[in-house]
């Protein structure tokens, strides 16, 4: 009896100090066909995994896995569809790889078939942990083609179509850009590589109608919209209805042709690459560029950004210059999840136009923050409370890092992005009348994401700087570079090997909020 009694607490001893955790992100990952997308995954507490067997399998294949680990390497047993794909990744810049217990997984030149639940599997000699995710394959079309036919009673059968899409997308009819317009039908084809084609129609009448719009959109946030004048097109053909026809459809060949090269040469122009080399990290479009991006033409756009004083939270310390902010040390946080409730706002407001501004998430020989919020608010929503009422409908827009859960972005469902590494300096342009809030790792020169939407009344920047990071949250001062008398058509990348000098001065950076030269104030009437 004793022996057993003995027995029992040996095992219970050596259970208890070799047990870990298997943790991956509460969020699904989406990324689009194409791309290049990691599944965090680590155990907890962290410990070196490389002696355990790590197996990633998809479904119930668990004897056909993605990838396995095992004897300190990747053994060949592999889902054939996987092999050359797959490999052994860090989930982030801060993370020490297998040394530190993180054992992600990383998926090259993405597929529809990708899509689904993934297993993470780590075993010991002791014990074994596992969790599940789930990968969204979202691929975005291209943009609609519409071909306008008179009929006979005067009225006009206005025909969209669209194709490249995945999952299906959700076709929207606008009249004016304000009445909604019952579609008169719509079907959808699916092609060999599992993709989606998409045709609708409606008919509307030119005297009740000028502008009409067809616009197809996935869940992410993300569509493609034409836009066709009817006046236009009934007046030219009251003389000559042949005439008419044949100009329209010239002009829609035109227009056709113009966005099949745009829609090719999308990466020259606006720095992102083709849908066969996207990185999707999440909701909206999310590309990383062909080459450098063009710092300074982004610069051109910048604006001088200060904090809001008065609808700070009071939990958050700022600067007499309303430039640096961070959680104040007496905040009392739970440590369960982001601190969404710690929001500052910009005391500039925008409602249309171009606006750049750029934050620094890094001191000098400290690693970047682990915790931030950056993005836009529709002005007058200066409540944030949890995560689920910081959606683009409540008017919130914005790129988050939540630490080993990773980056995610302001979308109904939540999407967990997959970024390379985290930026010491981030760059944010709004665009607000074509509908963008694009961000950029500035240090690297490189394109993150872009958020496409649609702003109304007028938005302002929005921040967060976390709780617990040594590094404050510092708004840099960003002067625009000296315009030229004719508007610069130089494009926002440049493929030049050679480094850019940026002219832009990171500010002193402080050691505590004590230590710096602009003292930290705490958000009271006082200040």
């Amino acid at each position: 009896m004793l022996s057993i009694f003995i027995a029992l607490l040996v095992n219970l001893f050596i259970e208890t100090s070799v047990s870990f955790t298997v943790v991956v992100p509460r969020d699904q990952i989406v990324a689009h066909v194409g791309s290049t997308v990691t599944l965090p995954c680590w155990i907890s507490p962290p410990e070196n995994a490389e002696a355990l067997e790590i197996r990633w399998y998809r479904h119930d294949q668990f004897s056909n896995p993605v990838l396995f680990y095992q004897h300190e390497k990747i053994q060949d047993l592999q889902e054939e569809s996987y092999r050359n794909r797959s490999s052994l990744t860090r989930c982030s810049g801060q993370s020490g790889g297998l040394k530190d217990g993180d054992v992600s997984l990383q998926l090259e030149k993405l597929t529809v078939q990708d899509e689904g639940l993934f297993h993470c599997y780590v075993s010991g000699e002791s014990t074994y942990g596992s969790q599940e995710m789930v990968l969204k394959i979202t691929a975005l079309g291209s943009a609609p083609v519409l071909f306008p036919q008179p009929l006979d009673d005067g009225r006009v059968n206005i025909s969209c179509r669209s194709s490249g899409w995945y999952p299906e997308p959700n076709v929207m009819w606008r009249s004016d850009e304000r009445t909604v317009l019952h579609p008169g039908g719509v079907s959808r084809r699916r092609g060999v590589d599992e993709m989606f084609s998409v045709h609708s129609w409606t008919v509307v009448s030119h005297l009740d109608t000028q502008l009409v719009s067809c616009s197809m959109s996935l869940k992410t946030g993300e569509f493609r919209e034409s836009r066709i004048d009817m006046q236009a097109f009934i007046s030219s053909g009251s003389s000559d209805p042949w005439k008419a026809l044949f100009f329209t459809l010239l002009i829609c060949a035109l227009l056709g042709l113009v966005g099949l090269i745009l829609y090719k040469y999308r990466h020259k122009l606006t720095g992102k690459k083709p849908a066969d080399q996207n990185c999707e990290h999440g909701g909206m479009e999310n590309r990383k560029a062909v080459g450098d991006v063009n710092i300074e033409e982004l610069r051109k756009h910048a604006d001088q950004i200060t904090i809001d004083r008065e609808h700070l939270h009071p939990d958050l310390k700022i600067t007499e210059d309303c430039k640096i902010v961070r959680d104040s040390p007496d905040y009392n946080h739970t440590g369960e999840g982001f601190p969404y409730q710690l929001c500052a706002f910009g005391d500039q407001r925008f409602t249309s136009g171009r606006h750049y501004w750029e934050v620094s998430l890094a001191r000098e020989k400290t690693p970047p923050k682990n915790y931030w919020l950056i993005g836009v608010v529709k002005h007058g929503d200066f409540t944030a409370k949890d995560r689920s009422a910081l959606t683009p409908s409540n008017g919130f827009w914005f790129l988050c890092s939540d630490g080993r859960n990773g980056f995610y972005i302001s979308s109904d469902p939540s999407v967990t992005l997959s970024l390379a590494q985290s930026p010491e300096r981030l760059g944010v342009l709004l665009d607000y009348d074509d509908g963008q809030l694009s961000f950029y790792n500035v240090k690297e020169k490189k394109h993150l994401l872009t958020m496409s939407t649609r702003f109304t009344g007028s938005v302002v920047p929005l921040f967060n700087p976390g709780v617990g990071d040594l590094s404050p949250l510092i708004i840099l001062d960003c002067p625009k570079p000296e315009e030229s008398p004719v508007e610069s058509s130089q494009p926002l990348l440049i493929n030049s090997s050679k480094p850019e000098e940026s002219p832009v001065e990171k500010p002193e950076p402080i050691e505590s909020p004590e230590e710096s030269s602009q003292p930290l104030l705490n958000n009271s009437s006082e200040a």
